[in-house]
């Protein structure tokens, strides 16, 4: 086909469709060649493509605050490393957090995609996944930690692969600092051929539109991403507006961390600002400024342009702010691992938006993603194992209808839950109860939908770890609604020892139970307006004890 030096729109569709199809089978790989649960049910990973500039251009379903990281990392990574120093068949390995936009153990690989004219790259691939253990002072997940150094292993943007040739005395050092070598490299593999199949799939787009077809046709749809959110920025509301939370904890102390944002819109510009908030804690919630800006960019898009693939275009009239030293700005030497701060600052920004636009945010979805995992020896196989879940809370209600039932948390997309299947298969836990949770919504004239309850009991020793940021303060309602209990995690029920914890790491020993009860979704308007017919319904289905 001739270039004609202008790109129509059946072609601009072509090409996105393209990009969008080469993501998916990097996503197909991935699930299909890796190691660990983690990876291929719960899809803790995320895939983005990048033009020239470091632009992103296409994305795989994923983790959501991940794909937003990828495009921070990617920009750091590649100016540490620099574009000069890129060849065919490198890849580049990043986990340092305050560049990676992450903990430690959210690898990036980073892939260079050349044309064959040479000089610099045309895109760049990029695939982020959750590794089990790199080392870090405690198996599993660090609840504790007061310094990054004890957070794992750090690669700031290192070649893992260099020049099609994977570097062996790198993959020692990444084996002989895990505690699990063989299920890390196994991920690792998969990672790589992930990357291949983007590498081909590219190459084959180059070859049918070229180079410079390509570039023109990218740089049209960021521009059509940008025509996009300005269209949506003037449907919403101008003005400021400003809300407040807080973290059970840092992990190390029993004191609330405070959480502060404002949002500004004003002419087409919309800026989120955590000023107000704490300074970085001693504990590892802390947020590297790239993580910060990731949740930033999970609400506006869901604002401005909810049913659009997802390009950079979209996000140039957001700012976030949030100054160095912060909870929501790491630096060195902060401690970051405990990444949960987001997700309560998801639903923070929310909070503050609602002011202006109650019509269109629902209210707290439980406040928090309940996490837990155990860590041990499997008594079938000897093999140290980490398998963990995150588990569902009840969505909040909004304006027009009652909250989702027990569901993965708004933060994370297409995550899941791990299957019981695997969590009975690879640890020492059986599932005795996993239902519904009647009255753990918050009421209102829609209410929240209902959490959930599990019942866990050990078959072997181990540890249990649990991660919850939100125990302690209620999800928030809107306009009135109903607001529910926390979520609660009750170790030991019914013994002398029992007790109610958030986040911590406790022994187990065979026989031994623990009790998850999520929190359900706050309520919107006031219960005197719900219909008689539908509290009928509730009690109908159970909701209603």
């Amino acid at each position: 086909m001739a270039d004609t030096g202008t790109v129509d729109g059946a072609t601009l569709e072509v090409v996105r469709a393209t990009l969008l199809s080469v993501a998916e089978e990097m996503r197909t790989t991935l699930m299909r060649t890796a190691f660990s649960p983690v990876i291929y049910e719960v899809r803790d990973f995320g895939i983005s493509i990048y033009d020239r500039n470091l632009d992103l251009i296409a994305e795989a379903p994923g983790l959501t605050r991940f794909l937003g990281a990828n495009d921070y990392a990617v920009r750091k990574v590649v100016d540490f490393v620099g574009v000069d120093r890129l060849a065919p068949g490198d890849v580049v390995l990043s986990n340092y957090p305050y560049w990676n936009a992450a903990h430690t153990y959210d690898a990036t690989l980073i892939a260079p995609v050349f044309s064959d004219a040479g000089g610099a790259p045309v895109a760049y691939l990029t695939i982020r996944a959750h590794w089990l253990d790199l080392g870090a002072k405690d198996p599993g997940y660090v609840l504790d930690s007061t310094d990054m150094h004890q957070e794992g292993l750090v690669f700031p943007g290192t070649k893992l692969v260099k020049s099609g040739r994977l570097d062996q005395e790198l993959v020692d050092i990444i084996r002989f600092n895990s505690r699990m070598p063989d299920a890390v490299m196994g991920d690792v593999n998969a990672q790589l051929a992930a990357l291949a199949t983007g590498q081909r799939r590219m190459q084959a787009v180059l070859g049918r539109f070229g180079p410079d077809r390509l570039r023109r046709a990218t740089d049209a749809l960021l521009a059509y991403g940008e025509r996009i959110t300005a269209r949506g920025l003037a449907d919403l509301p101008q003005g400021e507006w400003s809300a407040v939370d807080w973290l059970d904890d840092d992990g190390i102390g029993d004191a609330p961390i405070r959480m502060a944002v404002t949002v500004r819109h004003s002419d087409g510009r919309f800026e989120i600002d955590f000023d107000g908030s704490a300074l970085a804690a001693k504990g590892p919630v802390n947020l590297p400024f790239g993580s910060t800006m990731a949740t930033a960019k999970v609400a506006f898009k869901a604002l401005t342009s909810p049913f659009e693939p997802t390009n950079g275009g979209q996000m140039r009239a957001l700012t976030v702010k949030a100054a160095p030293g912060t909870l929501f700005h790491a630096v060195y030497p902060a401690p970051t691992f405990t990444q949960w701060t987001g997700i309560v600052a998801l639903e923070l920004i929310f909070k503050a938006l609602a002011q202006a636009m109650p019509e269109r945010i629902q209210a707290c979805s439980g406040g928090d993603v309940p996490g837990f995992m155990m860590i041990g020896t499997h008594p079938d196989s000897g093999r140290a194992y980490a398998i963990s879940n995150n588990e569902s809370v009840g969505w909040g209600a909004t304006a027009r209808h009652d909250g989702r039932l027990a569901g993965s948390h708004l933060a994370q997309s297409v995550v899941r839950n791990t299957p019981v299947e695997v969590l009975e298969s690879k640890t020492a836990m059986r599932m005795e109860r996993l239902e519904l949770r009647p009255g753990s919504f918050g009421g209102g004239r829609f209410r929240g939908g209902p959490g959930l309850r599990r019942d866990i009991i050990f078959t072997a020793d181990g540890e249990f770890l649990t991660v919850a940021k939100k125990t302690k303060a209620r999800p928030w309602g809107l306009s009135g609604g109903g607001e529910p209990e926390p979520t609660a995690i009750v170790l030991f029920p019914d013994t002398d020892r029992e007790r109610r914890v958030g986040t911590a790491r406790t022994a187990v020993r065979a026989g031994d139970r623990v009790s998850v009860l999520t929190a359900g979704g706050a309520g919107y308007g006031d219960s005197a307006d719900r219909k008689a017919h539908s509290e009928q319904e509730d009690v109908l289905d159970g909701l209603i004890g």
